[in-house]
C-alpha cells in the first residue's frame, strides 16, 4: 500500500510538471505572438518611413492612365483597321470589341490595353484625322501611396510568417501545432490579399486602358418623301390590306362552309314548318 501510494504521487507530479511544460508553451507562444506583432509593426513603420523616402522616385511609374474617346467617322471599317493596327504597332492588345445598328447610326466599341508608355503615342494616333469628339477624357490616378504600403505590409507579414514557422518547429504536441497553424493560415490568407491586391494594381499601372467609340450616322430615316411617293406608298399599302384581308379570309374558310350548312338546314326546318301548318288549315277547312 505504500508503494503503491509512493506511486501514484510520482504520477501525478509528472502530470502536472507536464501540463505546466505545455501550459508554459502556449502562454510563451503567444507572448511571443505579441512580441512578433509588435516587432512586424515596428518593422513596417521602419520600412514606411524608408518608403516614403523613395516614393518620389517611383511615383512616376506608379501611375493608371485610363482614356475614352468617342467621335463620328464616315468610314467604320477603315477606322476600326487602323486602330487595330495601332494597337499592334505599340504592343497592345483588344480586350472587347463589339459592335451594332442603333437609331439613325451604326456603332463599334472597343476597349484596349496598351503599355503605358506607349498611352500618349496610341491616343495621337487614334486622335488623327477625327476633326472633333464626342467625348475626350484622359484620367491619371496616382496610385504610389497605396503601392508602397502594400509591399511595406506584405513583407512584414512575411517576416512574421517565417518566425510562426521557426515556433511550430519547436511545438512539442499536437495541440500546440494546431494553434501555430491557425496563425499561420490567417497570416497567409492577408499575404495572399495582399498579394493579389499588389499583382492587380502592378497591371494597371503597366498596361493603361482605352475605351474607344465611333459610330457613322446612316440616312434612312432622314430622307424627306415627296407627295407623288406618299401617295403611291397609300395605294401599295391599300393594296397590301386587300390582300391581307383576303387571305385571312381562305384561313377561315371552315367557317363559311359550316355557317352555309346552317343556314340550309335551318331554310328546310322552317320550309317543313310552313308546310305541316297549310295541312293543319286545310284539314279544318
Amino acid at each position: 500500500m505504500k508503494f503503491l501510494s509512493i506511486l501514484f504521487s510520482f504520477l501525478f507530479i509528472m502530470a502536472c510538471s507536464q501540463s505546466s511544460e505545455n501550459d508554459n508553451f502556449v502562454a510563451e507562444s503567444k507572448s511571443a505572438g505579441i512580441e512578433l506583432e509588435e516587432s512586424v509593426d515596428i518593422a513596417y513603420q521602419d520600412e514606411s518611413q524608408n518608403s516614403s523616402i523613395t516614393s518620389e522616385s517611383v511615383r512616376e511609374q506608379k501611375i493608371i492612365k485610363t482614356a475614352q474617346l468617342n467621335f463620328e467617322t464616315q468610314e467604320p471599317s477603315e477606322t476600326h483597321n487602323r486602330i487595330l493596327q495601332l494597337t499592334e504597332t505599340y504592343n497592345g492588345f483588344v480586350q472587347t470589341d463589339n459592335s451594332g445598328k442603333g437609331y439613325n447610326r451604326i456603332f463599334r466599341n472597343l476597349t484596349v490595353r496598351i503599355p503605358s508608355e506607349n498611352f500618349q503615342a496610341f491616343i495621337e494616333g487614334v486622335s488623327e484625322g477625327v476633326a472633333y469628339f464626342d467625348q475626350r477624357s484622359i484620367s491619371r490616378q496616382d496610385v504610389t501611396e497605396e503601392f508602397v504600403d502594400l509591399e511595406a505590409r506584405l513583407k512584414a507579414k512575411r517576416e512574421l510568417e517565417k518566425r510562426y514557422l521557426q515556433l511550430l518547429q519547436q511545438a512539442k504536441n499536437v495541440k500546440e501545432m494546431l494553434e501555430i497553424e491557425r496563425e499561420l493560415s490567417n497570416i497567409r490568407e492577408e499575404i495572399e490579399a495582399r498579394q493579389g491586391r499588389l499583382e492587380y494594381l502592378q497591371n494597371q499601372v503597366s498596361m493603361s486602358t482605352v475605351h474607344i467609340e465611333f459610330y457613322k450616322l446612316t440616312a434612312e430615316t432622314g430622307i424627306t418623301q415627296s407627295y407623288g411617293q406618299k401617295m403611291k406608298n397609300a395605294l401599295q399599302g391599300g393594296w397590301n390590306g386587300i390582300s391581307v384581308f383576303f387571305l385571312g379570309l381562305l384561313y377561315i374558310w371552315p367557317v363559311f362552309l359550316i355557317a352555309i350548312l346552317i343556314v340550309v338546314i335551318l331554310r328546310i326546318i322552317i320550309k317543313n314548318r310552313k308546310k305541316k301548318r297549310r295541312q293543319v288549315v286545310s284539314d279544318k277547312k
